[in-house]
């Protein structure tokens, strides 16, 4: 199945929108587009990776009380910027990259 140009950049654009508003920018974009199979897979997949990611941010702060939360805090936030520039690439090529690490809650 051919991808349309259109619902490439709509697809880029919901993980693009999310590093200058995290969770409204991807919200409008996803909903906008929903009608099209590959943006809505792109929509599904930023919204899990959000809510997994911030799961694990949470655990973090809690172990922050035992020093560790520190670090686990930091490649937390670097996991989240790398996979999001690498789902920014796999979505302009026209493909559905799956995030590691997430738990699939929007199905």
């Amino acid at each position: 199945m051919e991808i349309k140009n259109e619902d490439k950049l709509f697809a880029l654009a919901i993980y693009a929108s999310s590093f200058f508003t995290i969770f409204l920018g991807p919200l409008i974009i996803w909903l906008i587009k929903r009608d099209s199979e590959f943006v809505n897979y792109h929509g599904k997949e930023y919204f899990n990776f959000l809510i997994s990611y911030t799961i694990y941010f949470v655990i973090s702060g809690i172990l922050t009380l035992i020093f560790i939360g520190f670090i686990l805090g930091a490649i937390v936030s670097l996991l989240m910027f790398i996979f999001t520039i690498i789902a920014c690439i796999k979505a302009y090529e026209g493909k559905e990259y799956r995030i590691p690490m997430v738990i699939r809650i929007i199905r």
